[in-house]
């Protein structure tokens, strides 16, 4: 496939062919649109595509809440769906909401209600983080909300422009500013872990893809990877187009090991946890620094590759792109190591000194 809009239709085709046994979501995702494919189960389907002016919010479940059945069969300008949905629902008696006939209104329904969860589970587990989306990015929209409630947008039209930090912070938060927050101070014991938070402690990975529209083709994909919970680390930029991965984030071991970047962040992590505010400096320090480099190494890299480009067609055996973009993905990488070595021995030595042995000579004459 070439664009996103055939990759909807290829998973479709494989859909439609071999069924799957559990509901799922998949972005799919090009330089000019984004889609967005919930498989309900079987070999049925739907996909809608995001608005170029909204984001979309997706905890884990179910989520999109308008589906325009017109369109779909149409222009399928803005829905895709299996051919045999609408049939679908009808002999199944699916349609749920009041009012309808079989779940349709006017060649309209919400795919949420028909296919979707609103449990108790839920209200713990998935909405709450949805909830707190919205509430950082559209804040004046968000005020009658709640974490338990079950008509959050699917999508919005954030106040500012959503931009790699801001996907970075809300993919590691833990509600913060909130009472559900575990490390606040506002609410209480009980509040403070009645909620699922989005950057929870056995996170493994976390991967924005950033397609940029005013770059090459050839350099255009960037991939922000963080590994291990989100509260502790920061993404770091790395270009695909690439035939390797660096070292430090691909031969992650079964054993624990801090020549692997998931290891010496999961061990970072385990350590500041206890002492939250007392190494936040050190994890906030570690944070910039890391997006600081990784945005001037990408400012650098693309610089070169435009002052390469003209001198690789004059030139016969040039360093080809996918090359000079895997030579700034190592770069990174080292960094990154350089740097988690800092991260770990500050946390290391901050926690070490509030250890409940500790002892010191003249703690006896204070």
């Amino acid at each position: 496939v070439n664009t996103a809009r055939e990759g909807v239709k290829r998973l479709a085709e494989l859909l439609e062919t071999y069924g799957t046994y559990e509901s799922n979501g998949i972005i799919i995702s090009d330089v000019d649109e984004i889609w967005y494919v919930e498989t309900i189960g079987g070999h049925h389907w739907i996909a809608r595509r995001v608005p170029d002016d909204k984001c979309a919010i997706i905890p884990n479940q179910l989520g999109i809440d308008y589906f325009d059945f017109d369109d779909a069969f149409s222009d399928a300008r803005e829905f895709m769906c299996s051919a045999d949905l609408q049939e679908f629902i009808e002999t199944h008696h699916l349609g749920r909401a009041a009012g309808t006939q079989g779940g349709m209104n006017g060649g309209h329904c919400n795919p949420r209600i028909v296919f979707g969860t609103a449990t108790a589970k839920d209200h713990i587990y998935n909405t709450p983080r949805a909830w707190y989306m919205y509430r950082y990015l559209d804040p004046a929209d968000a005020e009658n909300l709640t974490p338990e409630s079950d008509d959050i947008p699917w999508c919005l039209e954030p106040e500012n422009a959503v931009t790699v930090e801001d996907v970075d912070f809300l993919l590691g938060s833990h509600f913060e500013g909130t009472p559900y927050d575990p490390y606040g101070t506002q609410g209480t014991e009980e509040s403070h872990h009645r909620y699922r938070p989005i950057g929870i402690n056995r996170t493994g990975h976390m991967v924005a893809m950033q397609i940029r529209p005013y770059a090459p083709a050839e350099s255009r994909s960037i991939m922000w990877v963080s590994y291990g919970s989100g509260a502790f680390t920061t993404s770091a930029p790395f270009y695909a187009n690439v035939d390797d991965t660096p070292a430090y984030l691909r031969d992650t071991t079964p054993e624990v090991s801090t020549d692997c970047l998931y290891w010496t962040n999961r061990l970072i992590a385990a350590i500041a946890d206890a002492h939250f505010y007392e190494t936040s400096n050190a994890v906030e320090g570690f944070s910039e620094d890391v997006r600081s480099f990784g945005h001037r190494l990408v400012e650098r890299t693309d610089g070169e590759l435009a002052i390469g480009g003209a001198e690789a067609d004059a030139s016969a055996g040039s360093v080809s792109v996918s090359v000079r973009l895997a030579a700034a993905n190592d770069e990174m990488a080292e960094y990154l190591r350089s740097r988690n070595t800092k991260l770990l021995g500050d946390v290391l030595y901050t926690s070490s000194n509030l250890m409940h042995n500790s002892f010191a000579m003249s703690d006896r004459w204070n």
